[in-house]
This record gives C-alpha cells, structure tokens and sequence, in this order.
C-alpha cells in the first residue's frame, strides 16, 4: 500500500491537533483604546477564565492593557513582560523570545494563557509577535478588539468611508513619498503611531492640500485624550498612542 501526500498531510494533521489538545490554548485578547467598555463578552469571558493574564508594561511599570481590563482580573496568576520601547528592536525582540519561553512552558501544563493587548490583537498588536513565535506549536485563538482607528473616527465624528470611497492606513515609518502617494490617491487616509513624527506629518498633510480636513487624536479613551480638529494648532511632537484621519 502506497501512502500518499494526502494521505501524510491528513495523517499528520491528526497527530499535530492531538499534541496541541494535550496543551493549554494561547489566547490573544483585544481589550479596545482604553474605555473598559469596549471589551466583548468573550473577551471578558476569557479573562475570567484563564489561569495567567499576560500583558506588556513599561520600564517603569505601567501596563495599559492591564488597567483597561483589571476589574476582571481577580486571582488569576499575572505575568507582567518588560518592554523596552525602542526604536532598535534587538531589546525588544529578546523579551518577546523570553516571554515565549515562559507562554510554552505554561502551555505544556495545559494551562490557558490570555494575552491582553491594547486595540486589535492583528491590527499593529503587540500579540503578533508571540502569536509568529508560538502559532506553529500551540493553539492559539485571537479575540478582536475595537481598533485605534474605529475608537477614534467614533470619538471625532468622523465618517471614514462610504459608496465608492477607499482608504489608506499607513504608518509615520513609511517615508515622505509613501505618505504623500496615499493622501494624494485615497478618500481617506489614517496615519498611525503619529508621535513623534507629528512636525513632519504636518507638513506632508499641508503639503497635499488636506490640512482643512485633517483631524488629530492621541490617548483615546484614556484619561489624556485629546482630539484636535484644527491640526493647525498644533506644535512638537506628540503622544506614541496617536494618528491623523484624514478624510
């Protein structure tokens, strides 16, 4: 009898899903921009069920991801992992192979990990970089959380697409000729992590013709939030938790 590829992969499949039935799940959770409100049921419902709450803080502490969730975290067992917020990302990258150890070796013991992380888990989250490190061992499931860009567009008032409309999510990395190419081709355009590149951001936004309408948030649903509609007013840098819609 000649075993086929198919016959393999199907095999194989089967042996793959038992292993992983034989360990904890690694749950990636979205817990929204900072109203505890955002939370879904499941989420919420995952968070009370889970034996460790995983989260990023600071280097001095602080852990956003935590504080929007905390009032359903009880007793479960926290393991808080230290990010350097860095523009290298050697550090970061050890702590996030460091933290992946420490997920495995709870998962072994079949224990049921939550992630929490801040927005949208895929969507710019920190849980994609333990989700690239574990995934292909472990089962993971991944909960949506209400994004930076629709927490903002709703805090704004901003309606970001309709009929025929298109839009355009790029990054304050991307370069100058990159941000001006999507401002001048698409309906709306969000402009992620806008911080520390806000001076430079500016001018390219004034540049294509679009200042008028160009609104700014930073810390949404946090209690330094601010949402700017005339982006003319505004001077240095800003807030790492920030973006531009333009629209």
């Amino acid at each position: 009898m000649f075993i086929t590829s198919s016959h393999f992969k199907s095999e194989f499949t089967v042996l793959v899903t038992l292993f992983m039935n034989n360990n904890g799940i690694f749950y990636g959770i979205g817990v929204g921009t900072g109203d505890p409100e955002y939370l879904t049921l499941k989420a919420v419902r995952l968070i009370q069920q889970a034996d460790i709450i995983a989260y990023l803080k600071s280097e001095i502490g602080t852990s956003i991801a935590r504080d929007i969730a905390t009032q359903w975290i009880v007793d479960q067992q926290q393991m808080a992992i230290s990010m350097p917020y860095k523009t290298d990302r050697k550090m970061a990258n050890q702590a996030y192979d460091t933290a992946a150890e420490q997920i495995s070796n709870y998962l072994q013991q079949g224990l049921k990990v939550v992630f929490l992380c801040e927005g949208d888990p895929l969507f710019f989250g920190s849980y994609i970089y333990l989700y690239q490190r574990l995934s292909s061992h472990y089962l993971c499931q991944i909960v949506p959380g209400i994004s930076a860009i629709h927490s903002t567009t709703a805090l704004a008032q901003i309606p970001l697409l309709q009929q025929n409309e298109n839009l355009a999510i790029v990054s304050s990395r991307n370069t100058d000729d990159q941000i001006l190419n999507a401002l001048n081709d698409y309906s709306s355009v969000v402009i992620m992590k806008a911080g520390c590149a806000r001076p430079r951001l500016l001018k390219l936004i004034k540049q294509s013709k679009r200042l008028a309408k160009t609104c700014y948030i930073q810390q949404a649903g946090q209690k330094g939030e601010q949402i700017q509609h005339d982006v003319s007013q505004l001077t240095g840098k800003g807030d790492y938790f920030s973006l531009f819609i333009v629209y």
